[in-house]
């Protein structure tokens, strides 16, 4: 963020996407004294993990084309050769490029990621996608290496297709002037904290973080943080308005004691922390994240829309108010002397604006606190009133089809909780059902 934004309708003016105005004369001299802290973005250039998918020739990411590769071959199964049609891309980015292609044996649609491979390092992404199982998160049929004629190499994941992004939905919602249903708003907010909670169950207990993306947010020890959480990587089917989140570009590992680079996550739904650079940091930046997404999902528009990694600041600033001298120590101790202009926070109904439900108020508080311990956990916001409805057998969509499934947990997942958590977690009649299945399968 450059000084001369801040005079010129940046951080400094009196912009309000949030409904609400701040004093333009301490925000101004906010942003300017911030610019001395140095808040740089940094890019993470880490290794990545192993693979062993086949190698075939081409791109493949035109209309028309052919791909194809081997399956199989493991444990016993015999190899098969199997084909796809790219159809067309569905979304391109600095990652690469996904495109929807058509498996010609079966007819079955899927999605193709294609990503330039740097022959030096491993593949991260696959190899945490192999271990990743849950139904809130897009499955990874196979994967297969790919070259061009430059000689580069691309790694192909082929995952489970999925036509929407609740990033679409909202933006149809905005365009319209209408504010997505409160049903849409738990669901989506729900099943994105479900992937949460269960990321930190995961077997191996390994702490995983995973940035863009989002989303989206896998089991109850694996300590991940999510995707960016951003709306264009959680996908929704339309009809079900079951969840799934995708894209695990930048997720690692994370190992106790060991720093991790803090530019991780879309800007606009980056914790605090991460923001004062720092390098160790836990879960919580999930929560941040997550409340972000719901937040926007409230507002039609994001709550903390920041030019820059310092107006990212400002934007949550205006709006928590001034961090105390504590909180700043628990977010980068680094930072503790550094003198900010005191703002208070602004009220949560004036940011809302529209009057909203206070269970609603009351998630978001606890999704939104400098002090990453003193945010909610994934089950603590799973388990919130806010939430119950989705936990009434008589809750329908608005087309009137029942709810996607929301509580057929494993055994893993639920491991460890308290009987009473689980009892609130799990109503009744899914209990029921869960006992059901378990007993004819």
């Amino acid at each position: 963020m450059s000084s001369a934004s801040l005079g010129n309708g940046g951080v400094g003016s009196s912009r309000s996407v949030n409904g609400f105005k701040s004093s333009s004369s301490s925000v101004d001299w906010l942003g300017r004294e911030m610019l001395e802290m140095r808040l740089r973005d940094k890019v993470d250039h880490d290794e990545g993990r192993d693979s062993e998918p086949d190698i075939i020739d081409g791109v493949g990411a035109e209309a028309g084309h052919v791909i194809r590769t081997t399956i199989g071959g493991r444990n016993g199964q015999s190899r098969q050769t199997v084909s796809y049609i790219a159809e067309h891309v569905v979304g391109t980015g600095s990652f690469g490029v996904v495109v929807q292609a058509k498996c010609r044996e079966t007819g079955e649609i899927v999605a193709i990621k294609k990503v330039l491979q740097d022959k030096r390092y491993k593949n991260r992404e696959l190899q945490i996608m192999q271990m990743l199982d849950h139904p809130n998160i897009v499955a990874l049929k196979h994967c297969f290496f790919s070259t061009t004629d430059k000689e580069e190499l691309y790694l192909n994941l082929v995952l489970e297709y999925v036509p929407e992004t609740v990033n679409r939905i909202a933006r149809t919602y905005s365009r319209s002037n209408q504010r997505m249903p409160l049903i849409y708003v738990k669901l989506y907010t729900y099943q994105e904290k479900e992937v949460i909670k269960a990321r930190m169950r995961y077997v191996g207990r390994l702490p995983i973080y995973t940035t863009a993306l989002v989303s989206v947010t896998v089991t109850s020890s694996l300590k991940t943080y999510c995707f960016n959480s951003k709306l264009s990587i959680i996908q929704v089917n339309p009809s079900t308005h079951q969840l799934k989140l995708c894209d695990f570009g930048s997720a690692k590992v994370l190992v106790k004691g060991e720093p991790n680079v803090s530019y991780i996550c879309s800007r606009y739904y980056r914790a605090p922390e991460l923001i004062f650079g720092a390098t160790e940091y836990t879960t919580a930046i999930d929560i941040w994240s997550t409340g972000c997404v719901m937040a926007e999902l409230l507002l039609g528009q994001p709550l903390f829309p920041g030019e820059s990694g310092v107006d990212q600041l400002v934007e949550i600033i205006k709006v928590l108010g001034t961090p105390t001298r504590e909180e700043i120590k628990c977010m980068n101790p680094n930072y503790t002397e550094f003198k900010f202009p005191q703002i208070k926070p602004h009220p949560w109904h004036k940011v809302f604006q529209k009057r909203l439900p206070p269970e609603a108020v009351d998630l978001v508080c606890r999704f939104f606190q400098y002090s990453p311990n003193l945010r909610c956990t994934a089950l603590e916001a799973c388990i919130h009133p806010f939430f119950d409805e989705l936990r009434d057998p008589a809750t329908r969509l608005p087309n009137g089809r029942p709810l996607p499934p929301l509580f057929n947990f494993k055994p893993q997942e639920l491991s460890g909780i308290p009987t009473d958590i689980v009892n609130r977690l799990i109503p009744d009649y899914a209990r029921k059902q869960n006992l059901f299945m378990a007993l004819h399968t």
